[in-house]
């Protein structure tokens, strides 16, 4: 799918412009310890012509009629690109961790790690991570790898999303 820089786009952000709009489709996941499950996710990335964007991720458990029940997940933060095709990503949570993300752009390819998971009291013990987000297609295709309460990094969740 075709897509327009938008007006008013800082020139920072010409990497990441596809990225720009609201996606929303489904995932799943899986975990040692956990069910596997199915999601449905709404993303948006958003810019106010500064030079980063604006992120939200919205997941939710989905019936077998594919709408929404509940919600499951929430983060929003950052997208920082850098003149050189790195990228710096600040995220947050409401379930009480905060995280930096290093990476780079290539192309229609983000590929992050973290650099730093910061954790409330009463948060899951989460250490490490890496993303990929990836156009296909038109579509955003994502994965998140992690690695949490003693199990080494390894895939958690999917999602492929279309825009809406």
């Amino acid at each position: 799918m075709a897509f327009e820089i938008p007006a008013g786009l800082h020139p920072d952000l010409v990497g990441l412009a596809w990225m720009i709009g609201r996606w929303e489709g489904s995932g799943k996941g899986s975990y040692p310890d956990t069910a596997d499950f199915d999601f449905g996710q709404q993303v948006d990335f958003a810019h106010n012509g500064d030079n980063y964007l604006h992120y939200l991720s919205q997941t939710f458990e989905v019936g077998e009629d594919g709408r929404a029940i509940r919600p499951l997940g929430m983060e929003t933060g950052f997208w920082r690109p850098q003149g050189d095709g790195t990228l710096e990503v600040v995220l947050c949570h409401p379930t009480g961790y905060a995280e930096v993300w290093y990476g780079k752009i290539t192309g229609a390819k983000v590929e992050l790690t973290t650099d730093a998971v910061v954790r409330t009291a009463t948060a899951e013990e989460y250490t490490a991570g890496q993303r990929l987000y990836g156009n296909v297609d038109g579509e955003l295709l994502w994965t998140f790898d992690k690695a949490a309460n003693g199990h080494e990094l390894q895939n958690h969740i999917w999602a492929r999303l279309r825009r809406a």
